[in-house]
């Protein structure tokens, strides 16, 4: 491989990546704007229900039960109403999600030491939410149950038992479980994947359209000199791209970085060594801009959104799935990631991920080579 000519093409990219100022701009702020959507957007933290409350009772006793919903940050009580039909129309529009029916003797069962029933209706067409929202309020009735019980044992002169198993959880590197200190680190993966995709697929696949690869072809330039150059300015702009995600995770969003920098960036330059080449052997391949661009997408960007963990946890996908996604090198790239952002971690436990990333990278470099290798002979 010659330096001069390895140079010459790296150049001669740089100039055409200038000049098409479109392309540049585009490459720089669909990272802000895929980090902003996701960061904002994708939210699976569960906060301010839209509850609707029929109180048949209307008593202090079952205000103070409604009072637990409306203080907690999970469910906001927007209306009263006093019949079915309004609670239908309700959850039917999608306005509520959540909507208690408190019984008439409500008061009556619990003065009485009783036990009583609240219905309790959910909109189940958005079945993980709703999964979540009934879970909190089982939770806020065994609490509001408990206040109950203790009030009645101090009524009665006894102190309080202390339950026979009592669980103190607690969780580790995500202490407020917010769901975007997970997200935030994958984004780096799906920006990474969109540049690769959308900026190296039509790089030689340009150069047949616009008739210059025979020029190219002609001169003394090797195959190997012209991918590598070809991916220069690319690889720099990844990188930029790279930093201004880190940037806006930990400066607009607060996603802490427990561990190395230095390593956040020695990953990425692994996971975007094979991306950059795997979108190049597209544009060799298929010769075609839209079409290279198509396929860059949809082999890329769309395994990366579904089958790396991303978003849907791995181990609830169906055993072939769950097998398909060990060819995605996206999910070993974001395990990288949330190790390091998370825990705070390094290569001496990620190293497993981390050679599967390098392979990934040599084998697109050796599939790129070779197709080039074969069109300029």
């Amino acid at each position: 491989m010659n330096p001069r000519r390895l140079k010459a093409v790296a150049k001669k990219e740089f100039i055409h990546v200038l000049r098409d100022w479109r392309s540049l701009f585009l490459a720089l702020a669909i990272p802000m704007v895929l980090i902003l959507l996701f960061g904002y957007a994708l939210d699976l933290d569960l906060k301010n229900v839209p509850t609707v409350v029929w109180d048949q009772s209307r008593t202090p006793t079952s205000r103070e039960f409604v009072s637990f919903f409306d203080g907690s940050p999970y469910f906001s009580i927007i209306d009263y109403h006093d019949n079915y039909r309004s609670i239908q129309r309700d959850l039917e529009t999608g306005r509520a999600m959540i909507a208690l029916v408190i019984p008439s003797d409500f008061t009556k069962n619990v003065l009485a030491n009783r036990k009583t029933s609240i219905q309790v209706m959910a909109d189940g067409s958005d079945a993980n939410t709703s999964r979540l929202a009934l879970g909190y309020v089982t939770g806020l009735g065994m609490i509001y149950s408990r206040k109950i019980n203790v009030a009645r044992v101090h009524l009665m002169g006894g102190e309080d038992m202390a339950p026979p198993v009592e669980l103190v959880p607690r969780a580790w590197y995500n202490t407020d479980l917010r769901s975007r200190n997970v997200i935030i680190p994958g984004i780096i993966a799906i920006v990474m994947i969109v540049i690769a995709a959308m900026l190296t697929s039509v790089t030689v696949a340009r150069e047949w359209e616009m008739g210059t690869m025979e020029q190219l072809i002609s001169t003394p330039i090797r195959g190997p000199e012209l991918v590598f150059g070809k991916v220069v300015p690319y690889f720099a702009i990844g990188l930029a791209d790279v930093a201004t995600a880190v940037i806006l995770g930990q400066w607009l969003f607060k996603v802490p970085l427990r561990g190395s920098t230095g390593l956040v960036f020695l990953v990425a330059t692994l996971f975007l060594t094979g991306a950059l080449f795997f979108g190049l052997m597209l544009s060799v391949s298929l010769k075609k801009q839209v079409v290279a661009n198509q396929a860059a997408l949809l082999a890329g960007f769309l395994p990366t959104m579904l089958l790396s963990g991303f978003v849907f946890a791995i181990e609830n996908m169906p055993m072939p799935i769950q097998c398909l996604t060990y060819i995605v090198p996206a999910r070993y790239f974001i395990a990288l990631l949330r190790g390091i952002y998370l825990k705070g971690i390094g290569l001496e436990i990620l190293w497993l991920n981390a050679l599967l990333l390098t392979i990934y990278a040599l084998i697109m470099v050796a599939l790129t080579n070779q197709r080039m290798k074969l069109k300029l002979e």
